[in-house]
C-alpha cells in the first residue's frame, strides 16, 4: 500500500477506484491538473465517474495534505500532488511546469512581523510563486 493509500486508511477513508484514479493522475502530471482536466482524463478509464466525485476526491485530498491547491493564470484552481510535510509551489507561467519546495520556519520571522502590524493571529498560509521555467527561459 502507497504512503496516500495508508493516509486515507488511518483516516478512515476507502481507498475507492475513483480515488486511486485521481491520485494518479496527479502525481504522473508536472502541471497542475483542474477538476475538470481530471474528470475527462479519469473517464477515459471509469467511464460511469461524475465530476461531483471528482471535486469530492480533492476535496478529500486536500484536507488530509495530499494534494496542494494552487491558482492558475485563467482564474481557476489547479491541483498538485505534495510530499509529506509543508511544501510550496512555484509554477512557470508559460508552460505550467511546477516544482514543489519546503517551506515553514522560513517565514516565521515575516508572519510575526504581520501578526505585530495588524493583529491578527495568522493560522495558515499559502504561498505560491510564478516565474520562467529554465526552459521557458531559453525560449
Amino acid at each position: 500500500m502507497s504512503a496516500w493509500e495508508e493516509l486515507l486508511a488511518q483516516a478512515g477513508h476507502r481507498v475507492t477506484e475513483p480515488r486511486r484514479l485521481v491520485m494518479q493522475l496527479l502525481l504522473a502530471s508536472e502541471t497542475p491538473l483542474s477538476p475538470q482536466t481530471l474528470f475527462e482524463s479519469a473517464r477515459v478509464q471509469h467511464h460511469n465517474l461524475g465530476l461531483v466525485t471528482i471535486y469530492r476526491t480533492l476535496e478529500l485530498f486536500e484536507s488530509l495534505g495530499l494534494v496542494c491547491r494552487v491558482h492558475l493564470k485563467d482564474g481557476c484552481h489547479g491541483y498538485l500532488a505534495v510530499s509529506p510535510g509543508h511544501h510550496h509551489f512555484v509554477i512557470c507561467e508559460r508552460c505550467g511546469g511546477s516544482v514543489e519546495f519546503p517551506g515553514g520556519d522560513d517565514l516565521r520571522a515575516l508572519i510575526a512581523d504581520i501578526e505585530a502590524r495588524t493583529g491578527y493571529r495568522i493560522e495558515e498560509h499559502l504561498l505560491q510563486l510564478l516565474g520562467l521555467c529554465p526552459n521557458c527561459q531559453g525560449k
